[in-house]
C-alpha cells in the first residue's frame, strides 16, 4: 500500500543506508537514495529494477560535499531528510594528521548540518511538517581509545541535534538521532584500518603491530559482529514514524552499556 511521505537518504550507496532505502521503498514510501559516486547510481538502480521498486526507489548522485549536487537536491520535494553519509578516521588522536581530522568533520558534521539547514529553511518557507534525522553512532555517546576523531564528529552531531529539536518544535519539524551499534556492513571494519595508511614506525610513537593487535582483538568480539538487517528493520520503522524517541540506540545491550558508561563518567579520575 503506497505511503505519502518522500524520504531523502544520503550515503545510500552501501550498508545501512542502502538497506534502509530498499526497506522503506518496499514499505511503500517514495525514497530518493542519494549515493556518493556515479557507479553506485548504476548498481542501486539495477537493484531497484530487479526488486520491482522503480516507482518507489529513485537513485541520484548526492555527494554532500559537492555544492552542485546539494543545489540539485534542494529541488526535490521531500518530507524527511535522513543524514546517513559519513566516513571514519581511527587511530591515536595525538598523532592523527590534522587535515584528516578536518576532513572527518567536514563529511560527518559540517556537510550534514549545511544540508539540513537548507532543507529546514525549505520546510519553514513552505509551512510544511518535516523531519530531520541524523545517523549518529553508539560512538556519539562514548569515546573508546583510537576512536576519538570519528566519535567526536558524532558527539558534535548529538549536540546539534538536541539543540535543533528544541528550536524547531514551533515550526512542526521533528528531529531525531539513530545510534547503531557495531554492525558488519564493512564500514567499521575498514574504518579500523585507516590509520595504517599514515602510521610510520620510524616516526610515530604508536607502532603498527601494537595497534593491529588491539584492532584484531576488537573485531573478534561478538559485539562487533551484529547483523545489519536487524538495524535496517529498526530504521525502516523509526524513520517515517510520526512519534517516537529522540535518540534511538540499537541493540538494547548497546543502550545499556552507554547508559552505564555515562554514569561512570562522573566518577572518572586522572
Amino acid at each position: 500500500m503506497p505511503n505519502s511521505k518522500t524520504i531523502l537518504i544520503t550515503g545510500a550507496g552501501t550498508g545501512l543506508g542502502e538497506g534502509t532505502a530498499i526497506g522503506l521503498a518496499q514499505a511503500g514510501y517514495k525514497v530518493i537514495a542519494g549515493v556518493h559516486i556515479y557507479p553506485q547510481v548504476t548498481v542501486l538502480r539495477q537493484k531497484a529494477k530487479e526488486l520491482g521498486l522503480e516507482n518507489n526507489l529513485h537513485v541520484e548522485r548526492l555527494d554532500i560535499l559537492d555544492p552542485y549536487d546539494v543545489s540539485n537536491a534542494l529541488r526535490w520535494d521531500i518530507d524527511i531528510l535522513l543524514n546517513n553519509a559519513g566516513i571514519g578516521e581511527t587511530g591515536p588522536v595525538f598523532e592523527t594528521p590534522i587535515e584528516l581530522i578536518h576532513k572527518n568533520f567536514e563529511t560527518n558534521f559540517f556537510a550534514p548540518i549545511a544540508l539540513s539547514q537548507k532543507f529546514i529553511a525549505k520546510f519553514i518557507r513552505e509551512k510544511k511538517k518535516g523531519k530531520v534525522i541524523f545517523v549518529s553512532s553508539m560512538g556519539g555517546l562514548f569515546l573508546p581509545a583510537h576512536f576519538g576523531v570519528y566519535c567526536s564528529t558524532k558527539h558534535a552531531l548529538e549536540a546539534i541535534a538536541e539543540s535543533l529539536q528544541q528550536e524547531l518544535k514551533k515550526y512542526n519539524i521533528q528531529v531525531q538521532t539513530i545510534n547503531p551499534g557495531a554492525f558488519t556492513t564493512g564500514f567499521n571494519e575498514t574504518m579500523l584500518e585507516t590509520s595504517f595508511r599514515w602510521l610510520d614506525d620510524d616516526k610515530n610513537f604508536t607502532k603498527k603491530a601494537d595497534l593491529k593487535a588491539e584492532i584484531d582483538a576488537q573485531l573478534d568480539s561478538p559485539d562487533w559482529k551484529l547483523v545489519p538487517q536487524d538495524m535496517i528493520d529498526v530504521m525502516v520503522k523509526v524513520v517515517p514514524a510520526d512519534t517516537g524517541k529522540f535518540r534511538n540506540v540499537f541493540p538494547q545491550f548497546v543502550e545499556d552499556m552507554l547508559k552505564d558508561g555515562q554514569a561512570k563518567a562522573w566518577e572518572n579520575t586522572i
